[in-house]
C-alpha cells in the first residue's frame, strides 16, 4: 500500500498542474493568443508558431530549457541545445543565407538611391538605443533592443547573443517577430498620416532591365566594401551576400534550393522553439519586458515615420517621380513592407504598382539593419 501511495505522490508532485504558477498560466495564455494571430490572422506564421509554441512548453514543463550545470543528469533540457547555436550566432546566420538566396536584389541595383530609404529607415535604431539609455538600461541592452525598430527579428537575436544579454534575447526576439507580423496593421495609419493622397497616387517609372553581370558582381562588391569597413557585419552581411550569388550566380541551382527552401525551414523551426524557450514566467513577466515591447514599438513606428519622410524629401527633389510611401519599406521585414507599400498605393489608385520599387528600399534596410549591429559591436569592442 505504500507503494502505490509514494507512486502516486510522486506522480502528482512531478505533473504540470502541482508545479504551475499564475505567471505560467500568464505565459501560456500569451502563447494561445500569439498562435491565434499565426494560424487564425497568418500573420508571420512560419515564425509565431514556432516562438508561441516553444513558449507553451517551457512554461509547461521549464526543465526542456535546463542548463546541463543544473539538471541533476548532467545533460541540458532539449530547447537548452537549440539556443546554444542563437548565443553562437549560427541560427541567425544561417537565416540570412536562406533570406539572400530567395530575395531578388534587382530592383535595389537598378534603383541605387533605394540605398538612401533603406538607411533612413534605420533612424528608428538610433531613436529607440537614445530612449532605452533613458530609461536606465545599460549600453549593451540599449543596442540590442534597439535593433527592433528594424523589424529585423535574426539581427535582434544576433546583437543580443553578441553583446551578451542573452537574458534579453526571450523579450527581444519576441517583440521584434510579433511588430514583423503585425506590419500590416501598424504602417498604413503612419503611411497615410504623413503623406497627402496626391503623393500616394504619385506613379513610379518603370524599373530599368538589370544584367546578369550586375546582379553577380552585387553581392561580391558589397561584401568587399562594407566588411573592409565594418568587419563585425560579416557574419550576417556575408551569409546574406553568400544566398544571393547562390541565387544569382546559376551554377548552383542545389544549393540555392536547398538554402531557400530545406535548410531554412529547418533553422526556422530550431531558432523558433528556441526563443520561445528563453519566455519563461520568471524571464518574461518583468517591467524590463513591457519596456522592451514599448520600445520596440516606438522604434518601429520612428523606423516607418523616417522611412516615409525621406521619401517625401526625394518626392520634392526629384520633382514627383519617388511614391513616399515606398519608404516605410525601408524597414528589413522582407517582404511584407513592400507589400504594405504596394497596398496603400492600391487603395488610392489599384492601377499603380508600387512592389517592386518598394523592394528596393526593402532589402536595403536588411542591409542597413547589419551594418547598424555591426556598428554597435565595434562601438562596444565585440
Amino acid at each position: 500500500m505504500d507503494y502505490v501511495t509514494d507512486t502516486l505522490y510522486n506522480l502528482i508532485h512531478q505533473s504540470a498542474f502541482f508545479n504551475l504558477t499564475w505567471k505560467n498560466g500568464v505565459m501560456i495564455l500569451i502563447a494561445c493568443v500569439l498562435l491565434y494571430f499565426a494560424i487564425r490572422k497568418k500573420y508571420e506564421p512560419l515564425l509565431l508558431v514556432p516562438i508561441a509554441f516553444g513558449m507553451l512548453l517551457v512554461n509547461l514543463f521549464p526543465d526542456i530549457m535546463i542548463k546541463a550545470e543544473d539538471a541533476e543528469n548532467g545533460v541540458a533540457g532539449l530547447f537548452r541545445y537549440f539556443y546554444l547555436l542563437d548565443e553562437w550566432s549560427i541560427m541567425p546566420s544561417l537565416i540570412f543565407l536562406g533570406v539572400g538566396a530567395s530575395t531578388d536584389f534587382g530592383p535595389l541595383i537598378a534603383n541605387p538611391k533605394s540605398f538612401l530609404l533603406g538607411a533612413s529607415a534605420q533612424f528608428g535604431v538610433f531613436a529607440a538605443y537614445l530612449a532605452a539609455i533613458a530609461l536606465n538600461f545599460n549600453d549593451k541592452a540599449a543596442a540590442a533592443i534597439s535593433i527592433i525598430g528594424g523589424a529585423d527579428g535574426p539581427t535582434s537575436i544576433f546583437l543580443a547573443g553578441k553583446l551578451g544579454q542573452g537574458n534579453l534575447m526571450g523579450p527581444i526576439a519576441v517583440a521584434a517577430y510579433s511588430y514583423m507580423a503585425l506590419v500590416p496593421m501598424i504602417q498604413p495609419p503612419i503611411m497615410k498620416a504623413l503623406t497627402t493622397k496626391e503623393e500616394r497616387l504619385i506613379k513610379m517609372k518603370q524599373l530599368r532591365e538589370v544584367s546578369k553581370l550586375e546582379r553577380i558582381l552585387f553581392p561580391i562588391v558589397v561584401t568587399i566594401v562594407v566588411v573592409l569597413i565594418i568587419p563585425q557585419t560579416a557574419p550576417l552581411l556575408g551569409m546574406l551576400m553568400l544566398g544571393n550569388l547562390f541565387r544569382e550566380s546559376g551554377v548552383v541551382k542545389q544549393l540555392t534550393d536547398t538554402a531557400s527552401n530545406a535548410l531554412m525551414y529547418i533553422v526556422v523551426i530550431l531558432l523558433g522553439v528556441s526563443v520561445g524557450g528563453t519566455t519563461s514566467a520568471e524571464n518574461f513577466l518583468k517591467m524590463d519586458t513591457l519596456l522592451i515591447v514599448f520600445l520596440g514599438l516606438v522604434a518601429f513606428a520612428f523606423g516607418t515615420a523616417a522611412g516615409v519622410l525621406f521619401g517625401k524629401i526625394m518626392c520634392k527633389v526629384t520633382h514627383g517621380q519617388v511614391n513616399p510611401l515606398i519608404g516605410a519599406a525601408g524597414v528589413s521585414a522582407v517582404p511584407m513592407s513592400a507589400r504594405v507599400a504596394q497596398k496603400v498605393g492600391a487603395e488610392e489608385d489599384p492601377t499603380n504598382f508600387l512592389l517592386m520599387h518598394a523592394m528596393g528600399p526593402n532589402v536595403a534596410g536588411v542591409i542597413g539593419t547589419a551594418v547598424a549591429a555591426g556598428v554597435f559591436m565595434a562601438i562596444f569592442g565585440v
